[in-house]
């Protein structure tokens, strides 16, 4: 599924990035400690599933049967099958032409999900008939098949019945081989009320009245290819749609809440240019005669897979032309970029087990990037990339509580913990130093190497690196194992020495600790591909080496004194650099005059930042470079900067100069603020859009209200609404927490009322900030939307957050209950407690979660205990010189 990080993106991006999902659906709390785990037995495994179910949705319940075709491949009196919150009502196995024999016992194991079904004789080797009668709940848990709440155009409340499987809840929709290798064929029936819209996987192949109920009909669809359980999808709702047909014939259809037909034109678009573009890149046709992308309204992650049939919670789909912002625009561009690439790696060929999870997601997030580069060249996204995915991992595996890329996974309560920025954004930031390392062209033919051998079965890891080995020539397994075997990422030292005409580099390749220098006894060691250019020419790279040992040395020849050096170009590899004094020194002028290219600015201050909370280097430093980034015109780079600035704002605000860094944000900020004015200017584009919200938003939230023209403006656009609301909420008073509140419950749109959630706690007054807290529990907001209200406020202010955490304490049953497990209770963790800053902090946090334990949290805790430490000491190391830097700059000069 597609998630993005943490529950709002607004202090990366600007107030407005839509909080582009959240990660996957949350899962029944596990064992603490590593609980013994078996995969089924192989006895007995499924070749087809007839599968027909019934839904109600005044009651929540469903009735199922099963009809699978199985092949004992053992003699065996007992089958063992996943099944999770289902009562089975009678099984029974008929061997090839002959008698059925009835299972007398069905023994659920709940712990590990699973169920036994005994019977009176052994079934010998051969296929037969395994039919099952069973009834289920449609949950409110966001997982397996469950119910969401919609309102009708007439504003009634209906329920629609939906499903979320990934990882191992197709367990709860029907007993099944709930693994990802046991692949069968599906033939799927649904009965609902005739007035409703039900889809699955594959195309409907019959409509039929049900012969008990006048009101309800059986809907028939089309057998499916050979595919994993976790894949598989249905949904009974109201909707309306849009339909297209790609290029190359498969129709594509965007299912929307009723009325709202429009907003579904913008991800067709995306849709119908994206099959054609995966088909190209792959050389493999989209496997099934159609794709629906359908909008859900409760669903946990950003959007789901599923084979022919993908969901969206409708913030990650619905565009309206009127009230979008271009964030979402974007957003959504890559979630579908994500989704449909995964038809082919994901779904065509599919991870062996779960420990190769990185591997699906890590691709998909790297090459929605590509997608979207190839349909919307002006976003200039791969720049965005680099701020949104790369520097987000690198920041997390600098953590001693990282994890590397590959983690083996047994029990499914282990899963959820791996859909994290690990596998997601250092999966794709890898990848995309591989696709750098090999060339498109090679990168191309083993992807098509692979997906044709392994194609309607299950790979791992090992395999593509073979695939991209036989095409490449280049020792691809090596170089990748030193990056997905290993937690964390290597520091680059480099110092440079002229001779004569030649620059001699001397590079030593060291593991990068959040915590300072390492100082381990082992030494790990990366192959890193590293490229080198100089200001002759920064766009293009003078030397391209494999650096595979501790140390190196290369020698630079033409190279006069003047020019600079840069390693890293496109900042591509995943590592750090620090430079020597002198070197960095020449690059500081290359930032003023922007000779350096955009996404090398980025990467040289985020660095820069990265080794001053690492203590590595001292913050003013940092500062001192910051000042040089007046003239800048990028999106990204502001981004970033805005970004790193937050976190030195939250840092300081422990202290008592608190004022004296939103000074000088404020002066970074205010030259492109008074450039870039509130009114869109003509012929401006996307990223313009982007920034003007990224500035304004800063600067209000500092205090700053830009001037607006003295007439009233009918209505705001939609790229401005997110700054003004944090600019208004920021001076505002109870009356205007109430005008908020009063537009977040009018807004039509999902979009507009996260717009409105997100930046809530912008306010100010203690009892407001209460007032903020009990809404983001109210029935108001939509149960994954909570966790971003909760967020706002922590990272709205200095009491926000003490406010926070205090919320999430007094409320731990009723949050635990809500996202049991599952990734969305790790984000609500992180947002709440990350930015503190001293050692006692840590330690009630730590206190808090042992006794009141989150299994599939447990790493995120781990994480933010550390980096609440990392916090302390970085303000006792840097507090009185970052206090005294600042105070000089606003000192009036000393007179003559």
């Amino acid at each position: 599924p597609h998630y993005r990080h943490t529950g709002i993106l607004q202090y990366r991006g600007s107030p407005g990035t839509p909080f582009p999902g959240s990660p996957r659906t949350p899962r029944a709390p596990a064992m603490p400690e590593k609980r013994p785990f078996e995969r089924l037995p192989a006895d007995v495994s499924p070749l087809n599933y007839g599968l027909c179910l019934k839904p109600d949705l005044i009651d929540f319940t469903f009735e199922g049967k099963l009809e699978a075709a199985v092949q004992v491949k053992n003699a065996t009196n007992q089958i063992v099958m996943n099944c999770a919150d289902i009562d089975i009502i009678t099984a029974s196995y008929a061997p090839e032409g002959d008698e059925e024999v009835h299972a007398t016992g069905f023994n659920y194991q709940n712990e590990d999900e699973k169920v036994t079904l005994s019977f009176p004789s052994t079934l010998q080797k051969g296929t037969g008939t395994l039919k099952i009668d069973f009834v289920g709940e449609l949950n409110d848990k966001m997982k397996g098949f469950y119910r969401s709440k919609y309102s009708t155009p007439s504003g009634d409340t209906r329920y629609a019945a939906v499903t979320q499987f990934e990882a191992t809840d197709a367990r709860r929709a029907f007993p099944c081989w709930d693994e990802p290798a046991i692949k069968a064929t599906f033939d799927i029936s649904l009965v609902v009320p005739k007035d409703r819209v039900a889809l699955s996987n594959m195309n409907v192949v019959e409509r039929r009245p049900y012969p008990d109920d006048e009101s309800l009909v059986e809907v028939k669809f089309a057998r499916s290819p050979v595919m994993s359980t976790y894949l598989v999808a249905f949904v009974v709702g109201e909707y309306d749609f849009v339909e297209a047909r790609s290029q190359d014939g498969v129709l594509v259809l965007v299912y929307t809440p009723v009325g709202k037909a429009e907003q579904g034109k913008f991800a067709l678009e995306v849709a119908a240019k994206t099959l054609p573009f995966y088909k190209d890149y792959f050389n493999v046709p989209y496997p099934l005669p159609k794709i629906d992308l359908i909008a859900i309204a409760d669903f946990a992650a950003g959007a789901m897979e599923n084979w022919g049939l993908v969901t969206y919670r409708e913030t990650a789909l619905l565009i309206d032309p009127k009230n979008s912002c271009s964030s979402s625009r974007q957003w959504v561009a890559l979630v579908v970029g994500h989704e449909l690439a995964h038809q082919w790696f994901g779904n065509l060929v599919t991870m062996e087990w779960w420990t190769h999870l990185w591997l699906n997601e890590g691709f998909a997030s790297w090459i929605e990037y590509l997608c979207v580069d190839h349909c919307f060249p002006e976003y200039d996204i791969w720049t965005q990339f680099v701020s949104a995915d790369y520097t987000r991992a690198q920041e997390l595996d600098a953590l001693d509580n990282s994890h590397p890329i590959e983690v083996s996974v047994g029990h499914p309560s282990e899963v959820d913990e791996i859909f994290d920025a690990i596998s997601y954004s250092k999966g794709a930031s890898v990848i995309r130093m591989l696709h750098d390392y090999i060339g498109d062209e090679d990168f191309r033919k083993g992807m098509n190497l692979y997906l044709t051998k392994f194609q309607q079965r299950n790979a791992a890891t090992e395999d593509l690196w073979e695939s991209l080995e036989k095409a490449s020539g280049k020792p691809i397994a090596a170089v990748m194992n030193t990056w997905t075997k290993q937690m964390g990422f290597p520091l680059i030292y480099v110092e440079a020495e002229q001779q004569e005409d030649d620059k001699v580099l001397k590079l030593v390749q060291k593991k990068f600790c959040a915590s300072g220098p390492y100082t381990g006894e082992d030494l790990p060691m990366w192959m890193v591909p590293i490229s080198i250019c100089t200001s002759e020419d920064p766009t293009c790279a003078k030397m391209q080496i494999l650096m595979d040992k501790p140390e190196l040395t290369v020698v630079l020849k033409d190279t006069k004194p003047e020019q600079w050096v840069k390693l890293n170009l496109g900042t591509v590899g995943f590592y750090r650099t620090q430079y020597s004094p002198a070197m960095l020194e020449s690059l500081i002028p290359a930032i003023r005059d922007l000779s350096l290219p955009p996404v090398d600015r980025l990467g040289l201050q985020n660095d820069l930042f990265s080794l001053a909370r690492a203590g590595i280097i001292s913050t003013v430093e940092v500062l001192k470079v910051m000042e040089a980034f007046v003239n800048e015109p990028n999106y990204t780079v502001w981004s970033d900067l805005s970004c790193n600035l937050g976190i030195l704002g939250t840092l300081l605000s422990h202290t008592d100069f608190y004022e004296d860094i939103q000074v000088f944000v404020r002066d970074v900020f205010s030259p492109i603020g008074e450039r870039l004015g509130w009114d869109p200017k003509p012929g401006e584009g996307h990223l313009d859009a982007l920034l003007r919200g990224l500035v304004l938003g800063k600067l209000g939230k500092l205090g700053k209200r830009a001037a607006r023209g003295g007439e009233e403006r009918p209505v705001l656009s939609a790229d401005l609404r997110s700054p003004v609301y944090v600019t208004v909420l920021k001076h505002g008073d109870s009356s205007t927490l109430d005008t908020m509140l009063k537009l977040h419950k009018q807004a039509d749109m999902q979009e507009e009322k996260n717009r409105i959630e997100r930046v809530l706690g912008a306010i100010s007054q203690p009892e407001l900030i209460q007032k903020v807290l009990t809404f983001a529990l109210s029935e108001e907001v939509r149960p994954q939307d909570t966790v971003s209200v909760i967020g706002g406020v922590a990272g709205g202010s200095k009491q926000g957050r003490k406010a926070a955490w205090k919320f999430v304490r007094d409320n731990w049953e009723e949050l635990y209950n809500r996202y049991q497990g599952g990734f969305l209770i790790s984000r609500l963790i992180k947002l709440t407690v990350d930015g503190f800053a001293n050692d006692k902090m840590a330690a009630e946090v730590k206190a808090f979660f042992e006794s009141h334990p989150a299994p599939s949290a447990e790493r995120t805790v781990q994480q933010c205990c550390e980096n609440i430490l990392l916090n302390a000491a970085w303000l006792r190391r840097d507090a009185d010189s970052i206090q005294h830097f600042l105070q000089q700059r606003r000192a009036p000069p000393a007179p003559v």
